[in-house]
């Protein structure tokens, strides 16, 4: 698929890796919708984009909420004429071990207060908007790609049962949806960060950055950048679909 011209649908577009892949699309050509929950973050990366020459839109939407998304694509559709690209990039952590156990007895446990918001945004947001959006993506006849952000984590990190389960879900929910979807021209895939440098980690002490990266190959942190890269490789690639692109320095968890 060529960039040039089409539209792409970023959740999480405010900032981070959303904003990072917002700009990497529009300097390619394409034009940006964004969907967050924060009007000045999507202000700002609709400014950033604006500013390399194509069209950039924020949508507050809540990724959680059926009947947000519903009408986020439909005036995305409205507003663009076309929906060609979905990056399901939204995502939170609320970590905490299963069971927390001192001197053989448990003294706490993991809270419905943390697993809950992590699978409502990380998952079931996935699921409502990839749905959304290829509904939309068969209706225009032109099909399109869904790609959906994982995580390193996805293999099993201690202290994040939740994520891990939201990150092992959306990338197998793309391997689903490459199989169901191909038929309409709809290819699909997702990206497995490792540690990037992002606002959060950029912000933490020296000595916790280079214990983070001890246990990456290439020791150091991965860039916005590089992630962005790797879905304008899946987007441009007409033979990749249902397969995940680990962009983690190496590391294995």
């Amino acid at each position: 698929m060529q960039i040039q011209g089409i539209t792409v649908v970023v959740t999480g577009g405010g900032r981070g890796i959303g904003r990072e892949l917002a700009k990497s699309f529009a300097a390619k050509g394409g034009n940006v919708a964004l969907l967050d929950l924060n009007q000045a973050d999507l202000d700002e990366t609709a400014k950033q984009c604006s500013a390399l020459g194509v069209t950039a839109r924020g949508y507050l939407c809540n990724v959680t909420k059926e009947a947000d998304v519903v009408a986020t694509m439909d005036a995305v559709v409205r507003d663009f004429g076309r929906l060609d690209v979905l990056v399901n990039n939204a995502g939170i952590v609320k970590d905490g071990l299963l069971i927390k156990v001192k001197d053989g007895q448990v003294v706490g446990k993991m809270g419905l207060e943390q697993w809950q918001p992590v699978i409502d945004i990380n998952l079931t947001g996935v699921f409502l908007c990839g749905r959304e959006a290829a509904e939309r993506m068969v209706k225009s006849g032109k099909g399109g790609v869904i790609i959906n952000i994982s995580s390193v984590s996805r293999h099993g990190n201690p202290g994040q049962t939740n994520y891990t389960a939201t990150k092992a879900g959306v990338a197998a929910m793309a391997e689903v949806w490459a199989k169901e979807l191909a038929r309409y021209g709809i290819r699909t895939g997702s990206i497995a960060p490792g540690y990037t440098a992002t606002d959060i980690l950029s912000a933490m002490r020296p000595e916790m950055i280079e214990k983070l990266t001890s246990t990456v190959p290439l020791r150091r942190l991965g860039t916005t950048g590089e992630i962005a890269h790797a879905a304008l490789f899946i987007v441009e690639n007409d033979f990749f679909t249902g397969r995940c692109v680990d962009v983690d320095g190496g590391m294995r968890i």
